[in-house]
């Protein structure tokens, strides 16, 4: 599948880092470094505009080394970019580490997973089939 991209940023279209990759590795598009102090979250954009196939979805999720190394994370993981949306693609970026953090222009801050998109239609009811489960939810089947 080609995704049709508008690309303001000074960057290299976003590339899959090994050919097992998921995800495609976002880069910042700043003018000047961010600094996160402990628990601050900042949108930072990445001059990226995409045209998302019909029935598609695009899921920012986080970068697993920069969570573990800098407690960096997106928060609204994961956040969906929905086929109609063409306005540039930002990531919500929290801190969660104790020590300030610094986000550079072409940091990689985030992946993006493309999806298939299921549309259903809800239908209105009074009660609903059982099942094992039942109501059963929130650790409800125990620690381990």
């Amino acid at each position: 599948m080609k995704i049709r991209v508008i690309n303001q940023s000074r960057h290299p279209l976003p590339e899959y880092a090994t050919a097992g990759s998921s995800g495609l590795d976002l880069r910042a598009n700043l003018e000047s470094p961010v600094v996160l102090n402990s628990l601050d979250r900042q949108l930072i954009p990445t001059g990226l505009f995409m045209e998302i196939p019909e029935g598609f979805e695009a899921q920012v999720r986080p970068r697993s080394g920069l969570a573990i190394k800098q407690g960096l994370t997106c928060l609204n993981s994961p956040g969906t970019i929905d086929a109609d949306y063409r306005g540039e693609i930002k990531i919500i970026l929290i801190n969660l580490s104790r020590e300030p953090q610094q986000v550079n222009d072409g940091d990689r801050i985030a992946q993006l997973v493309f999806q298939r998109v299921e549309k259903v239609s809800l239908v209105s009811a009074s009660e609903l089939t059982s099942s094992e489960r039942a109501e059963g939810g929130f650790g409800h089947t125990g620690k381990n």
